[in-house]
């Protein structure tokens, strides 16, 4: 049941004469069946005493809090003494934590009740608050008071969302209503850690109830959302209001965090640009452009790397264009966005089509027409980029032409061969003569 480094970890601090047990995460999806990312120890030994004990193999990783990661076997465990937390003015670590002799000390420090169980070397279970229980019902809740689970670290309250996420669990009542009275705190949190721990989420496979249920909570810190919620769209072609489809769209979509936070944001310029017409019909012109700037923001103020908030970005903005289904068309769209890009913003019209009403599923004809199109294109070697084209910058310096003019040039020859001129170069060449004239 535990792998043979964690079990040596256990065995040497037991045979020191410390208790010593794995606990928490590694616990909890031991039990269900699932393999565990990473493994963590809790003992009654000391810091300096692990560190004494594993010489030569421990690094002292965090010796305020107890904590000395030992690398066995190329693995790296985390060892932390058995503790009790102090106060929590920062909202996320305690200013000072008391070692102890006693697991129940430990464990009752802990978020959740299925994250509180610790297992030995001989698979024994050590379960005080419920936590077998709640895993087999798949609830999710607070060891103690959720009100001052959160308070001591706020991000326990994504974390809780993750677990959700992730592995489908219910949230009890009393650990629900907690989340959204301490949601404000998450402002105490790094915005690193909020974008982790929502990659993770978004990319679970429960997203939908935890978006439906707690957009007050992620509104915290994407406050682009809270004017979508309960907006209604008045238009035939949408059942959920904006967060609603939002929230659908995000779940229909690959798990791929690009992919999911462009469904989640990609409608949320919609209330500015809300307007009705005669007949009271509901419209969002100019949508995509609004999106795309908030998205921008969103991306920035989380510190989301640059690669993925410009790939967001750019399908927010390009995800409502209508694109017709002509060779021309599409090799000047995969021109502009690339290949891979391209082909993601057929998923998200898909993923937006899928949270439409059903009367229009007919669309996602004209979405599989366009791919099939791409596929021709590049079953022909389509040229779709400068890097693509059959002639470069020196062959238009050997023309006589310099600086801007090169470019220029080869971006007129690019257009022509995206009209459907041959991509040869010597009837490139031929046109760039002509173009001179």
């Amino acid at each position: 049941m535990l792998p043979q480094p964690v079990e040596y970890v256990l065995e040497r601090l037991e045979n020191a004469g410390f208790a010593a047990f794995a606990v928490g995460g590694c616990v909890r999806d031991t039990l269900l069946g699932r393999v565990p990312g990473d493994w963590d120890v809790t003992t009654a030994a000391r810091p300096e005493q692990v560190l004494a004990l594993f010489d030569g193999c421990a690094i002292p990783t965090g010796l305020k809090h107890g904590t000395v990661t030992v690398r066995a076997e190329g693995m790296g465990i985390e060892v932390t003494t058995f503790r009790a937390d102090g106060t929590y003015t920062d909202h996320r670590r305690p200013d000072a934590v008391t070692f102890s002799r006693r697991l129940e000390d430990d464990l009752s420090r802990r978020d959740l009740t299925v994250n509180a169980m610790a297992m030995d070397r001989r698979g024994q279970i050590t379960d005080l608050f419920g936590g077998r229980e709640d895993l087999k019902a798949g609830v999710l809740r607070c060891v103690g008071d959720p009100e001052r689970r959160f308070r001591e670290d706020a991000l326990r309250i994504l974390r809780t969302l993750r677990f959700a996420a992730v592995l489908g669990f219910s949230i009890e009542g009393r650990t629900a209503a907690a989340l959204h009275e301490t949601a404000p705190l998450l402002t105490y949190i790094a915005p690193e850690r909020i974008l982790s721990e929502m990659d993770r989420a978004l990319c679970g496979g429960h997203i939908l109830p935890v978006l439906l249920d707690y957009p007050d909570v992620l509104a915290v810190f994407l406050p682009e959302i809270a004017p979508c919620v309960g907006f209604d769209q008045c238009n035939r072609h949408h059942i959920y209001d904006v967060w609603g489809h939002s929230a659908h769209a995000a779940a229909a979509i690959a798990p791929e965090p690009v992919l999911r936070w462009t469904m989640l944001l990609h409608d949320v310029g919609k209330p500015a640009c809300f307007t009705r017409d005669e007949q009271g019909v509901g419209h969002f012109y100019g949508h995509p452009e609004v999106s795309a700037e908030l998205a921008e923001g969103a991306c920035r103020r989380l510190r989301m790397d640059s690669r993925s908030a410009e790939r967001i970005v750019t399908l927010v903005r390009w995800h409502d264009r209508d694109i017709p289904r002509t060779d021309r068309a599409i090799a000047r769209a995969v021109g502009k966005l690339g290949e891979d890009v391209f082909r993601q913003l057929l998923a998200v019209k898909r993923a937006d089509n899928a949270a439409q009403s059903p009367d229009d599923r007919h669309r996602l004809a004209d979405i599989q027409q366009a791919e099939d199109i791409l596929d021709g294109l590049l079953a022909r070697q389509q040229c779709f980029s400068l890097r693509d084209l059959a002639v470069k910058g020196g062959d238009m310096a050997a023309l006589g032409l310099r600086g801007r003019e090169i470019g220029d040039m080869l971006r007129a020859l690019l257009d022509a061969v995206l009209d459907g001129a041959p991509n040869e170069r010597g009837s490139l060449l031929a046109l760039a003569r002509e173009k001179m004239k």
